[in-house]
């Protein structure tokens, strides 16, 4: 390495980066998973090494004897180029655009795309299992968006649009997000137009503590039914 010049150097760096960030993703995933490993077929905790695959550990069900490893039934199964998923994580924290990402990363833009949703779904399912102590709720509302149906139920809109209607109404989508004092966050899209009790009581009490003080439009509240 020493008797290498610059440009050669930046080279041998740009060869060893997949290496290096599939070795974080390794260890993260291990990490993650290790405790409570269940087979995510019939969800039994007995279970031993079976080989690798894909540099995988994989491992074999006691109970069903069916194979699996630590990304088997998760959004992320089956997913190449992993040493570059925590380069494109990061570029997608920042909210850089699909192509942009894709560039930092170098990976096609529609490697990107897919990888995108793939990440966001797996955003989606990581929900506390209840709010306690004081909670915060609030909704905000944005324009109603159709893009990528194939069919609409309105006229095209161009990029920037603006409601036809003053105020909330229909052509508005609703977002519920509630936080309490331990900075443990939900949020649901309720639909269009203002948010109902009806969709308070689905998407909201059922994370709420019985004894929870709730804050809802500046008033305090011990239950929202």
């Amino acid at each position: 390495m020493p008797a290498l010049n610059q440009p050669q150097r930046l080279q041998v760096l740009h060869a060893l980066r997949p290496a290096a960030g599939l070795h974080g993703v390794l260890a993260l995933i291990a990490q993650c998973r290790s405790p409570g490993r269940r087979c995510p077929h019939c969800q039994c905790e007995r279970w031993h090494r079976h080989g690798h695959a894909n540099d995988l550990q994989r491992y074999r069900c006691r109970a069903c004897r069916r194979s699996f490893n630590d990304l088997t039934g998760t959004p992320l199964a089956r997913l190449r180029l992993r040493g570059k998923w925590l380069g494109y994580l990061d570029a997608l924290r920042a909210s850089r655009p699909v192509r942009a990402a894709a560039g930092a990363v170098e990976v096609h833009r529609n490697t990107a795309f897919r990888w995108r949703h793939r990440f966001l779904a797996r955003v989606k399912e990581d929900l506390p299992a209840r709010l306690g102590g004081i909670v915060e709720a609030d909704e905000m509302f944005i324009l109603e968006s159709q893009k990528g149906s194939r069919k609409l139920d309105r006229p095209a809109r161009k990029r920037g649009g603006v409601a036809g209607r003053r105020g909330i109404s229909r052509e508005l989508d609703c977002i519920l997000v509630a936080r309490d004092s331990g900075r443990q966050t939900i949020d649901a899209v309720t639909g269009r137009g203002p948010v109902s009790r009806v969709q308070l009581e689905r998407h909201l009490l059922p994370f709420l503590d019985r004894d929870v003080l709730l804050r809802w439009e500046g008033y305090f509240c011990r239950s929202i039914v």
